[in-house]
Formats: structure tokens, C-alpha cells, sequence
């Protein structure tokens, strides 16, 4: 599977992931535990979605070590990204 990793280390609940993207894209924003299920292609929860326009917020459900995973949904393609965390503090 291809896709585009950041590892955001711990973040807090409340806190709120944005993702820039220059193409259509899905950007999964997933904890640790879920992110090792959606490498070995099990099911996993997720928060965010596909991404139509950009920048994309998504915003930490509890707080724990997060990643944002960037992919085609199975299919191939390219994407220029970014991520940055806005602390609810």
C-alpha cells in the first residue's frame, strides 16, 4: 500500500490536526493502535475522510500518539502535503 506518513507524536484532545493537500486525496487521521491495523490492512477506525478542498481540520478525539495517513483509497497517485498541529491550549 502507498501512502504518505507524518507521525505527530503525542497530541491533546481538543487539539486540531490541519492538512494542506494540492490534489484529491483521503487523509485518515488515526492513533497508534489503529495506525499498525491500517499498515497490515485490517479494519481500523479513522477520523477524517476524502478530502475535496483543502486545507482539511480534523480535530483530536483524545488525547494519545497520533499519525496522519494521506492515500488514494487503494489507488495510485501523487499528492504535496502538509500538517499542522493547532494546540487547543
Amino acid at each position: 500500500m502507498q501512502f504518505v506518513h507524518y507521525d505527530l507524536g503525542h497530541l491533546d484532545q481538543g487539539d486540531v490536526v490541519e492538512v494542506t493537500l494540492d490534489s484529491r486525496a483521503v487523509v485518515r487521521l488515526v492513533d497508534e493502535a489503529n495506525f499498525r491495523i491500517y499498515r497490515s490492512g485490517g479494519r481500523y477506525r479513522f477520523f477524517g475522510g476524502e478530502a475535496i478542498r483543502s486545507p482539511i481540520p480534523v480535530e483530536v478525539p483524545h488525547s494519545g500518539r497520533w499519525h496522519v495517513a494521506i492515500d488514494f483509497n487503494g489507488g495510485s497517485g501523487q499528492v504535496r502535503s502538509s500538517v499542522n498541529v493547532l494546540s487547543r491550549a
